[in-house]
């Protein structure tokens, strides 16, 4: 999976600055990161509805739609794959890393 990331991270990252006609990538970069924020919010309620509706299917497609658009804000933002990497690898180290609820609803 890490390849598949990288792999479409650095296509993303070559149409940044770039013009390629019917390029949907270009077009996100070229309107900016409020465009780009606005479909990162659209494919995650997509993927909320989705999963709700107990689609398999639909979900992946949707969280795959929703994982492109992180990617292009990521490269938007200079945040690389590696970064989240990191991260990621760092939190699956801890254990008991339970947070504390606050006192609202503790069923969500």
């Amino acid at each position: 999976m890490n390849d598949t990331i990288q792999n479409l991270y650095d296509v993303i990252e070559s149409r940044k600055g770039t013009h390629i006609e019917h390029s949907y990538t270009c077009y996100l970069f070229e309107k900016g990161i409020d465009k780009i924020l606005k479909k990162v919010g659209e494919e995650t309620s997509e993927v909320i509805i989705a999963a709700k509706n107990g689609k398999n299917e639909e979900t992946v497609g949707e969280i795959s739609d929703l994982i492109y658009h992180l990617l292009v804000l990521m490269a938007e933002q200079g945040i690389k794959p590696a970064d989240l990497q990191t991260v990621l690898n760092d939190r699956a180290e801890k254990t008991g890393n339970l947070k504390t609820f606050h006192q609202v609803d503790h069923n969500s």
